[in-house]
């Protein structure tokens, strides 16, 4: 496919037919003076080292030449190219804390929903930087592979809750040990650990993990995010607070000593988060005095730039309009290079200005008439997503598919559009349309790594994992989406184990159903029994009663048994003393 990133230019090709005007102007004037000296005829042979159709020849090479530096500025391209650009910028790893404690409503809206602001704030700031996620409370996991995918990290930032960890608690040591070995290995390159906590550190250790990552070249900074007067924990879904076991109101306050105790041992720096955008502006000047080294990252560039062809045509012309002399060479005056009767010539000049000249610079008519076609609106759209006026780049690429349905550019970049603002339905149907129009591998491959990302925020991780084969089929060099495939893999794990253990309490409890209502049956049985007894005055019981207690009793023994060997299977989970 060919085109013009800058086809406005084009419209600058309209002064070569003027200069043809003045020049064929000029001649006529010249052709008029001639004959008031005498008959053209007679004058020639007086003139033997004029030539005419030398001085047409270089008038038309300097016009080509001009053409081809025209052609130039529009910056013609076709075809696709893989480069590798290098750029500067740090590395970075957010440890957020997602225990209950941070569901505190002392900061606006919450503790945690300010420190998801932050750290939007944060992303949107970056340019040439990579990001990853870490959450925790009383275990630590991966949210997001470090990274320079920022729609992507947005998007993991906006499913985080508490309800992700089981375990509750606050150990940030865990988190920077994994934050440790979640960075990239490059060397010279701006390393940060920004902790996010409101100080609650249940488990201990947090000081010398954050004294070991210094020893590594790794900065730990941290935000405290509440108030030290501290604030109840609501629990989600009604109008009451936590309470701790002896059923007194927990009321979590921020722990500011540890806190700063933290970020003096990783090198780093203490940062108080509140109401204001005191923390934003604080947070963002520590990050801009990191070391920033260079890093290489590989572009895919969907159309190559080819105006370095049309530079060197344009040299070669002028060079040919220097060497070719206006008048006839003694030298080579025999050889009749020239010798062409006046109207062939004029006839040749006219197939070549109409015929010639379009097909080396591109129809330009069709070019100023292409000018709002998809490819336009792509174009367009592409400037306000790269300055993050979304919402306007979503309408361009939505007139670009009323051009051309079959833009498989338009639907990608529509879905990402979409994406941005917080529509995942319908950036996945426009990720689907481009898969199915995209021809080239690269670019099917980047539409299934987002679709497999939304599918993965969603926790619907059977689709992600096949989203993710599916892009690591068309690029197998793609580690990041190698890498979403392996932590889906692993959530998909857990949430069947989750489910595993609810199916096994669920049994447990029909268990428990099934035996009280046994119980309930036998009693009213020997209820019954009993009161026949006494109205036929029989004070023994019978021998079928008590074989039905017997029997009542081993069944009860039974289960009791069975529910021990099952406690003693299951895996001991690591239990915190506090669970906030």
């Amino acid at each position: 496919m060919f085109r013009f990133e800058n086809p406005i230019y084009l419209y600058a090709l309209a002064i070569i037919p003027l200069l043809a005007l003045l020049h064929y102007g000029t001649n006529i004037l010249r052709s008029r003076r001639l004959k008031k000296y005498g008959d053209p005829a007679l004058l020639k042979p007086l003139m033997p080292d004029v030539s005419r159709w030398r001085l047409e020849v270089k008038f038309w090479l300097v016009n080509m030449a001009l053409a081809m530096m025209i052609v130039c500025l529009a910056r013609p391209q076709y075809g696709t190219k893989i480069d590798t650009r290098t750029r500067k910028g740090i590395e970075a790893i957010i440890a957020l804390d997602v225990s209950n404690s941070m569901l505190a409503e002392d900061v606006t809206p919450s503790r945690l929903a300010k420190s998801k602001m932050l750290i939007s704030s944060l992303v949107d700031n970056m340019v040439d930087d990579k990001v990853g996620l870490i959450v925790y409370a009383g275990e630590a996991y991966t949210q997001l592979p470090i990274t320079s995918d920022y729609v992507s990290a947005k998007m993991f930032l906006d499913n985080i809750s508490p309800d992700m960890i089981a375990v509750q608690g606050t150990d940030i040591a865990r988190a920077i040990e994994l934050a440790t070995h979640s960075f990239t290995q490059q060397e010279g390159v701006g390393r940060a650990i920004f902790v996010i906590t409101d100080g609650e550190d249940n488990e201990g250790g947090a000081v010398e993990a954050a004294k070991e990552a210094q020893k590594k070249g790794l900065n730990v900074f941290v935000l405290g995010v509440g108030s030290p007067e501290g604030c109840p924990i609501p629990v989600p879904g009604s109008n009451g607070y936590i309470t701790d076991n002896a059923g007194n109101t927990v009321v979590s306050k921020l722990n500011e000593d540890m806190c700063r105790e933290i970020a003096q041992a990783g090198g780093g720096a203490y940062i108080y988060v509140d109401n204001s955008s005191s923390a934003q502006s604080a947070l963002q000047r520590h990050v801009d005095k990191l070391a920033k080294a260079e890093m290489e990252s590989v572009l895919y560039s969907e159309y190559d730039e080819h105006f370095g062809d049309f530079a060197w045509a344009a040299l070669f012309l002028l060079l040919l309009d220097i060497c070719l002399l206006a008048r006839v060479n003694h030298v080579l005056g025999r050889v009749r290079l020239f010798r062409v009767p006046e109207k062939t010539a004029s006839v040749l000049l006219f197939l070549f200005l109409f015929g010639a000249a379009p097909a080396l610079f591109g129809d330009f008519s069709s070019a100023a008439a292409q000018k709002k076609n998809d490819r336009f609106y792509v174009r367009h759209g592409n400037r306000f997503y790269r300055d993050s006026t979304f919402a306007k780049a979503q309408v361009d690429y939505q007139k670009a598919i009323e051009q051309d349905a079959s833009n498989a550019t338009a639907h990608y970049n529509l879905g990402n559009a979409f994406l941005v603002q917080g529509q995942p339905q319908e950036a996945m149907k426009n990720y689907e349309s481009a898969i199915r129009l995209e021809k080239d591998p690269l670019r099917q491959s980047q539409a299934y790594h987002n679709a497999g990302v939304i599918f993965q925020s969603q926790k619907q991780f059977a689709q992600a994992i096949e989203c993710y084969k599916n892009a690591l089929r068309r690029n197998p060099k793609d580690d990041e989406t190698r890498y979403n495939l392996a932590l889906c893999m692993h959530q998909m794990s857990k949430q069947q184990q989750s489910q595993d253990n609810k199916d096994d309490q669920q049994g447990e409890d029909d268990q428990k159903k099934d035996e009280q209502q046994q119980q309930q049956q036998q009693q009213q049985q020997q209820q019954q029994q009993q009161d026949e007894q006494q109205q036929q005055g029989q004070p023994k019981m019978s021998k079928e009663n008590a074989e039905q207690l017997l029997q009542a009793a081993q069944q009860e023994e039974r289960q009791t048994q069975d529910k021990v060997n099952k406690a003693q299977q299951k895996p001991q989970r690591r239990q915190l003393q506090k669970q906030w």
